[in-house]
């Protein structure tokens, strides 16, 4: 991002936030948010401490060691330069003298992980000089989190090459036990890769194929020597997500359910019916709330689809949150739909996708999880992406 370009628009956003600034604080790349956000690339050699003021009014401010004075030559500002710990504390204290509000990235008691970035020490020495440090979260979200045309085609395109390739899948599997040969959990997550590196798609970890019981197990994966057989019969989980293999391409996330015979039997509907009505009273909230342009937080829409599993009996075993940001990486650093693991305070936001996939896991006997992804266009409509899954897919 050019942020020299950026400026005016960044500027009127800590405006209309009433924040005084926006303090940009790294070390050895651990604020990967801010790193990512200056244009610092892992091309970039960074071993000490920088900051990067931006005002709500006027120049930016570049406060670098004398050793590694090049790490902010790409970006606009006055450069301020030093060399021992106090020479830097100065620095910083004198770009907040007299100010009141400034966001740093950070989480009021670490509530959302993903954009607590700046350690304790330095958030006290940022208090020490009498400015109140607020959240970033949103903010960095417009920079970090949003999607351009391109981005959204990518994702678009990774979308079908998924629902392709879980049909493919499942035929793979229903082909095989039509012909009496073994077929193992391991080998349709090979069959998967396979589609993907026809495609040019790649993928962080491995696809998940979990029959009966492991399918119970949110993140269970098949390996060469201990997975099972798929039998007449048993019940299917597929999970899998891509991205095509270029620079700044967005992943695509799906999972399907499936039964290796004729119909599925009344226990496995029961709570796929469950999952399927909490997962569509989350995308109507989505829907309904964005549509009007009111703002929608991730919590919200986690309690909206957590509520249904509850009231049906089974919150207990909705174990995991309801979806995550989608962006460059499967799990983004946007906001999650979650009010289970963490409580996500920040707004969902135009030009970002996000997942929403709920499930019932039974210890011991089965698991069901349905997920597709959902794109939330500039004008607050939604585009459901993935394929929408309503009725367990027979295998014969």
């Amino acid at each position: 991002m050019n942020i020299e370009q950026k400026l005016p628009e960044i500027q009127k956003k800590l405006k209309e936030s009433q924040l005084d600034g926006w303090l940009l604080y790294d070390f050895r790349r651990s604020n990967e948010l801010a790193c990512e956000f200056l244009g610092i690339t892992p091309e970039h050699f960074t071993t000490r401490r920088f900051f990067y003021w931006i005002p709500q009014k006027g120049e930016p401010v570049k406060i670098v060691s004398k050793i590694e004075p090049h790490v902010l030559n790409h970006l606009p500002g006055k450069m301020i330069k030093f060399l021992s710990w106090q020479e830097l504390e100065l620095s910083v204290k004198a770009q907040l003298s007299g100010l009141k509000r400034i966001a740093m990235e950070y989480s009021p008691r670490n509530a959302v992980p993903a954009v607590s970035k700046v350690d304790a020490g330095t958030i006290e020495l940022v208090r020490g000089f009498g400015v109140d440090v607020v959240s970033s979260a949103d903010l960095m979200m417009y920079y970090t989190s949003t999607w351009t045309e391109e981005q959204l085609n990518s994702h678009l395109n990774a979308a079908k090459i998924l629902d392709e390739t879980v049909a493919k899948a499942w035929k793979f599997i229903g082909d095989a036990l039509k012909q009496q040969r073994n077929v193992t959990e391991y080998q349709v997550q090979e069959f998967i890769l396979q589609e993907f590196a026809t495609h040019n798609c790649v993928t962080e970890g491995k696809p998940i194929c979990a029959i009966n019981a492991h399918s119970a197990d949110p993140h269970y994966e098949p390996k060469p020597d201990t997975s099972s057989i798929i039998r007449v019969n048993d019940f299917i989980l597929i999970d899998l997500w891509c991205k095509e293999d270029k620079p700044q391409a967005t992943y695509a996330d799906i999972t399907r359910v499936g039964y290796a015979g004729p119909q599925a039997p009344q226990k496995y509907v029961n709570i796929f019916t469950i999952v399927k009505n909490a997962r569509d009273h989350a995308t109507d909230l989505v829907r309904q709330r964005l549509g009007r342009h009111m703002p929608l937080h991730g919590w919200e829409v986690d309690q909206a689809c957590r509520k249904i599993i509850e009231a049906a009996g089974y919150g207990a075993n909705f174990i995991h949150r309801t979806g995550h940001n989608i962006h460059i990486k499967d799990h983004g650093n946007g906001t999650h739909m979650d009010d289970l693991e963490t409580h996500d305070t920040r707004l969902i936001l135009p030009n970002t996708c996000f997942s929403i996939e709920p499930g019932i896991y039974l210890p011991d006997e089965f698991g069901i999880r349905l997920e597709y992804d959902i794109y939330v266009h500039s004008d607050g409509s939604i585009q459901v992406t993935g394929g929408i899954q309503d009725q367990i897919v027979s295998l014969f």
